[in-house]
Order: C-alpha cells, then sequence, then structure tokens
C-alpha cells in the first residue's frame, strides 16, 4: 500500500489546478487497459521534483503515488494546455481582490543560470526574467508579488525583453471595473537604460524609473528594486530550478510559471 504525502500539493492549491486540467480523452469499453494514474498523484511528482531536483526516474512512488515518467508526462501535457499561465492570473486575481495587489509600482530584472543539457532558448544559459510588484515604504516582507516571468537564451540582452515581459503581465480582475495589466511606474537597474525604452512606456502609461549609466551610485532605486532580487531568491528555493535541466525550453518555463503560482498562493494560505 503506498503511502503518499499530501505536504506537497495541499488542498488550496490542488483545488485551483484541478479546475483548470484539459479533460480526459473517453476510455474504450473494450479492452480499455489500466486506469490513468490520479492527477493529483501527478502533481505530487511534479512538485518533488521541483522541490528536490531529483531525476524524473528517481520520483518516490510511495510518496508521490506515481511514477516519474508519468509526472513528466502530466507536466508536458498540462504545459502544452497553457495550464500554468491560467493558475498564475487566477491567483493574482484572487490577490487583488483580497487587497494584497497594487500595481503602482513594479521591479524588473534577469538572472542568468546553467543550460546543462542543451535545447531550444540556450546559449551558454538560459536567462529567466521576472517583473515583480513592489512593496509599499513599510517594506513588510510578504507586500510583493512576482508578475510574469520569460524565459530567453543567455545571449539576449535585459532591455530587448523589456516589453515582451510587460506584455506577458496578465489581465488581472477581481475588482470592480477593468483589469488591471499595466503599472503605474517601473523601477529597473542601468541595464534598462535607453531613452528610446523610457519612451516605449511612457507612450504606454508607465512612468520609467531607471537608473543612469556613468552617474556614481546612490541613486536611492535600489530601496525599491529589492524586491525583484527576493524573487530570484525564492525561485532557487525550488532546487529545480537553479539549473536549467529540461531540454524542452517550455517545460522549464511551465516550471517557473507553478513556481510563481505557488509563491502567490503562500501570501494568501501562509500555512503553504
Amino acid at each position: 500500500m503506498l503511502r503518499v504525502s499530501d505536504d506537497l500539493v495541499p488542498d488550496g492549491l490542488w483545488e485551483r489546478i484541478a479546475a483548470l486540467l484539459p479533460p480526459r480523452p473517453p476510455r474504450r469499453h473494450r479492452y480499455p487497459g489500466r486506469l490513468p494514474a490520479d492527477d493529483r498523484a501527478a502533481l505530487r511528482g511534479i512538485v518533488y521534483v521541483l522541490r528536490k531536483n531529483v531525476s524524473w526516474r528517481d520520483v518516490p512512488a510511495e510518496r508521490t503515488g506515481c511514477s516519474g515518467v508519468t509526472a513528466w508526462r502530466r507536466l508536458r501535457d498540462w504545459t502544452d494546455a497553457g495550464v500554468w499561465p491560467r493558475l498564475h492570473e487566477v491567483l493574482l486575481a484572487e490577490l487583488r481582490k483580497a487587497g494584497l495587489l497594487d500595481m503602482d509600482d513594479c521591479a524588473i530584472d534577469g538572472s542568468h543560470i546553467r543550460a546543462l543539457k542543451g535545447g531550444s532558448h540556450r546559449t551558454f544559459a538560459g536567462r529567466p526574467r521576472a517583473a515583480g510588484q513592489q512593496a509599499p515604504p513599510d517594506r513588510r516582507p510578504a507586500r510583493n508579488t512576482p508578475l510574469a516571468v520569460s524565459l530567453t537564451g543567455g545571449n539576449r540582452h535585459d532591455v530587448t525583453q523589456l516589453t515582451p515581459l510587460l506584455d506577458l503581465i496578465p489581465r488581472m480582475r477581481g475588482l470592480r471595473g477593468r483589469p488591471r495589466h499595466r503599472p503605474g511606474r517601473l523601477f529597473a537597474d542601468r541595464g534598462y537604460d535607453y531613452d528610446k525604452y523610457r519612451r516605449i512606456l511612457r507612450a504606454r502609461g508607465i512612468t520609467p524609473k531607471i537608473a543612469r549609466r556613468g552617474v556614481p551610485h546612490g541613486s536611492g532605486l535600489g530601496k525599491t528594486r529589492w524586491v525583484v532580487e527576493r524573487t530570484f531568491a525564492w525561485l532557487h528555493q525550488f532546487k529545480r530550478l537553479r539549473i536549467r535541466y529540461e531540454i524542452r525550453a517550455d517545460l522549464h518555463l511551465g516550471l517557473l510559471q507553478l513556481a510563481y503560482s505557488i509563491i502567490c498562493l503562500r501570501r494568501l494560505r501562509t500555512s503553504f
């Protein structure tokens, strides 16, 4: 008898994901074969790999309830079905409805990771980029939220991904009126110091707060950009994300998006 552990997939996470999963194909009436593995068990296997960074073949079935191969296949299928960005969007709407999401100030940055197995989106390293909600002046530790993430080759300059990343911020509902998807101000380091992109931001109604190159340090913007660095630190708590092991870039991005959703859920359910 298997002894599975639901600490990997608590009820709050499972209830939100279960509503987004694509329907399974109907089973044959004659010679139906073995029953498919339970979706929640497969999600346990995915979260186990995300947290522990074991190979898929080493996922312990006695703890998760399914094999690592099955977990990988569900990750592939659910990524193709767009489950992870929809989950993130649902959680952002819940945060906004609860008054825990304010789009006035946001920060953006990129980070290098090694890509050991090659594949697409690889030039020496993968480069995940993140945009996160800024904390209020009191800097309470739970007051910033990851809004969007993208994955590119390591040879892509940060500033070229500025507008594509902003376009990935979902339209967040949760309150009456139009969904919100644009920050009021955007904070960035000197890598984004180009007047062309300042004009692009202003044309979108966003006030750029970008550090200038060639000036002494001490602009004070570091007091507001620290939240995106902490977001990367949170992502690195998921050991699978420290190095890119997935050959398929979309699967690594799917794990990034799942980690983002777990971080958002922690704000709603402090027990997770």
